[in-house]
């Protein structure tokens, strides 16, 4: 049960960590019309998406923020669910990362319709789409998922003969 609270403390503290850096990044670069540089291959830039990843899905519908809204907080119900009923420390820490990302982000949706994004990262002039720390988190989430279900045995079952 303890287990169980503190992935639910997790999720809470990546969905809030998002929403406030969210905050204060639009609060500093409105206005700006430029990102400001920060090393080599790394800028603070404002964007915004209608889509899901990398733009997947844009719409400018009135109702997609909605639906998108809604589906987001349907698979982290379900997830958390999941996370409620599942044994394993790593898979429940992915689990409780893709849910605090995918909350963070279906509230910042529902506030204004998009998404906000930020870190930009690039190498010369190609540039990766710009993300969110919702959206790292749940990057992050779906590794220790996949290598938690790696590391998972099977259970074992006594020979028939």
């Amino acid at each position: 049960m303890a287990i169980n609270r503190w992935a639910i403390v997790l999720a809470a503290t990546i969905m809030a960590g998002d929403l406030v850096t969210k905050y204060f990044v639009e609060a500093v670069l409105t206005g700006i019309g430029r990102g400001i540089p920060v090393t080599s291959f790394f800028n603070l830039a404002l964007g915004y998406n209608r889509g899901i990843s990398f733009g997947l899905f844009a719409s400018d519908s009135i109702y997609s923020p909605y639906v998108m809204s809604a589906i987001a907080l349907l698979i982290a119900a379900s997830l958390t669910v999941w996370l409620w009923r599942n044994d394993h420390l790593l898979q429940k820490f992915g689990l409780a990362a893709i849910v605090g990302g995918a909350i963070g982000n279906a509230i910042d949706r529902l506030e204004d319709g998009v998404v906000t994004d930020f870190l930009d990262f690039y190498l010369g002039t190609y540039h990766w789409p710009a993300f969110n720390l919702a959206d790292s988190a749940i990057v992050c989430g779906v590794g220790a998922l996949l290598i938690g279900s790696m590391r998972e045995r099977p259970p074992t079952t006594p020979s028939t003969r």
